[in-house]
């Protein structure tokens, strides 16, 4: 099927109108509807806009593919768009965009509609032909633009020829667009610069391409630009570098320098994940920290909600279900907390040999305190250490032994690299966690015995690092101190960074509904889903509004989250809940006055954010 089958006199706009993303988007979505290539306009659009929110379709070089695959398609076809003076589209190189390609999928799309709508994301590589779009007068000059690139022929791709031998993987969210415009700017780079490179697409269609298991034995290095899940576990033990489609558009010829000089990472299978984001950008403390602190979590907020509920349930009247409750929660799941997050830790750096040194060096780090009165011993600080030490004895056992015959292969992993990693990590555990539990006690001891105005002002920091990055390593950063603190039994901190955290969301959400002209439909139906998702405590429910305007929407958040922050320790709520949102409000330590006081922190933020970004914003003509 030709792309011209597709892309017709009745869905082409030489000049378009709008003057700003969502008016491109919809000026689009309007032709084709207006064509009859669409069963649902509003189902279409929503489609167009939640892959918007994935990542941006504008690729750069100017040109902008927002696309979509909806039941909403009647027919498969492509709408396109022009803009002389150029709209800010988001696009990865930060340039605006002159060309908008509008690709329209449908759910029974079949391959050659599917290998059509891919196609044109690749001659879009091509910069004479990005000319001749850019230069054409008439509509008819557009469509024979596309008719002479087509003529040139789809011939199957081969191996380029080279002295290196480099794969590769492209894969998108939706695998339409940038999946075939990755595996085009990778294959024509490679040939630019002398290098044999195959690439296999996992496309809407399939995996075209495939690469062989033979081909990826004889592989120098691999290239997995993927923003999806692909299958990883055929590279185990080769050279690989894991970056998103975006990267391999961009930056093909740093990728294949890489590559090609061998300054690539080892890759090591550790079950099926996806590729959402580029693993390169998320490694090393924060990569560790978050595996251990994720991995933790269940048993913080299971056994933190549980001692609540037996506090709130009678325990201290001797309440045999309370108890019950405690001991599930605080004798057997908050116990485990810091051994877990050691482990994780451990294991992140070392892999699975890592995880039992981890466990033990945080064991022994809430257990050995060298010191009367001193439960709970060095508790998080101790097991960051213990996770970390862990982990990096466990890489240096790997090493020490790795000239054994490999006859005695089989009895690394339950052996060696137990026997005396735990060995290490514990006898220096043991040595180091004494002196560590008295720097955690007193940094306890420190922040307890903090009051007025100091006290405000971390609260209105924290506040403030939980609205930031709305779940990113700052918000990440400000929730695990709270963890923290909550470990060492201060629960004013945990009930500040919750209280602040859920304010983003929530003054989102009432900023749709009392300022409705300063959003778009889509916008304002998104901010009924923020009411809930703030009541919940999910701060990652106002990404979309800080994608779409950063400059407005992050400080008015940051603000208003500064302001719950500030209250709530005025207040000096304490709450031994870390996770829940409103739904353990009730769970507040002074009864129904302090929950109160909670409820009205978090409301008096969540005003404020509303306000400044009512203020802040401008009216919008999207109204459709």
């Amino acid at each position: 099927m030709k792309i011209t089958e597709l892309l017709k006199e009745d869905t082409i706009i030489l000049d378009l109108h709008a003057d700003s993303k969502g008016n491109v988007i919809t000026e689009l979505v309007s032709k084709l509807n207006q064509a009859g290539r669409l069963n649902d306009k509003e189902e279409f659009m929503k489609g167009i806009l939640a892959r918007e929110k994935q990542s941006t379709t504008g690729i750069g070089e100017g040109i902008a593919i927002p696309h979509a695959k909806s039941e909403a398609v009647k027919t498969p076809a492509i709408a396109f768009g022009r803009s002389a003076n150029g709209i800010d589209y988001d696009s990865l190189d930060g340039q605006p965009a002159h060309l908008f390609f509008m690709i329209a999928a449908s759910e029974g799309a079949n391959n050659a509609h599917l290998e059509a709508l891919s196609r044109l994301s690749t001659f879009l590589m091509d910069q004479q032909f990005r000319d001749k779009i850019y230069q054409a007068t008439s509509i008819e000059q557009i469509l024979q633009a596309v008719n002479e690139k087509e003529a040139e022929l789809d011939t199957p791709e081969e191996p380029t020829e080279g002295s290196q031998k480099i794969l590769a993987v492209t894969a998108c969210p939706t695998g339409i667009a940038h999946t075939y415009m990755a595996a085009e700017k990778l294959s024509e780079t490679a040939k630019e610069m002398g290098i044999s490179i195959k690439v296999e697409t996992n496309g809407s269609g399939g995996v075209k391409n495939r690469l062989t298991n033979q081909e990826i034995e004889e592989a120098d290095a691999i290239i997995v630009a993927a923003d999806t899940k692909v299958e990883m576990a055929r590279f185990s033990g080769k050279p690989v570098i894991q970056t998103g489609v975006g990267k391999a558009i961009h930056e093909a010829t740093d990728l294949l320098n890489r590559a090609v000089n061998q300054d690539v990472p080892i890759y090591k299978d550790e079950g099926s994940k996806n590729a959402s984001h580029d693993k390169e950008e998320r490694s090393g403390f924060y990569k560790h920290l978050m595996n251990g602190v994720s991995n933790m979590l269940p048993f913080v907020v299971g056994g933190g909600i549980l001692i609540a509920i037996s506090f709130f349930w009678g325990i201290e009247s001797d309440n045999e279900f309370a108890a019950m409750l405690n001991t599930i929660g605080g004798g057997k799941a908050f116990f485990l907390m810091v051994p877990v997050l050691a482990g994780f830790i451990a294991s992140s750096i070392a892999d699975r040999p890592g995880f039992a040194p981890g466990m033990v060096g945080g064991l022994i780090a809430t257990t050995v305190t060298g010191a009367e009165g001193a439960a709970g011993g060095s508790g998080f600080l101790g097991g960051l250490i213990a996770g970390f030490l862990a982990g990096y004895v466990t890489l240096l056992v790997k090493k020490a032994f790795a000239a054994l015959p490999e006859s005695l292969e089989g009895l690394k992993p339950v052996l060696f690299y137990p026997l005396f990693s735990i060995a290490i990590t514990g006898i220096i555990m043991m040595v180091i966690n004494p002196p560590l539990t008295k720097v955690y006690t007193g940094l306890s001891a420190f922040l307890e015995g903090m009051g007025g105005t100091n006290q405000v002002l971390l609260g209105i920091i924290l506040g403030a690092m939980m609205a930031f990055d709305m779940g990113g390593p700052v918000n990440k950063a400000a929730y695990t101190f709270g963890i923290a603190m909550l470990d060492a039994h201060n629960y004013t901190f945990i009930a500040t960074v919750m209280a602040a955290g859920m304010v983003p969301p929530l003054g989102m959400a009432l900023a749709t509904s009392l300022f409705k002209n300063r959003f778009t439909k889509q916008e304002r139906e998104a901010g009924k889903t923020s009411y809930a998702l703030g009541a919940c405590f999910i701060t990652e429910g106002v990404i979309p509004f800080a994608a779409a305007d950063p400059a407005r929407v992050i400080p008015s958040a940051m603000v208003g989250a500064a302001v719950t922050g500030g209250l709530s320790m005025l207040f000096d709520i304490g709450l031994r809940a870390p996770h829940g949102g409103v739904f353990v409000i009730g769970l507040v330590e002074g009864g129904f006055a302090k929950a109160l006081l909670y409820l009205v922190a978090i409301i008096v933020g969540t005003i404020v954010t509303a306000l400044l970004v009512g203020v802040l914003k401008k009216n919008t003509s999207v109204n459709t």
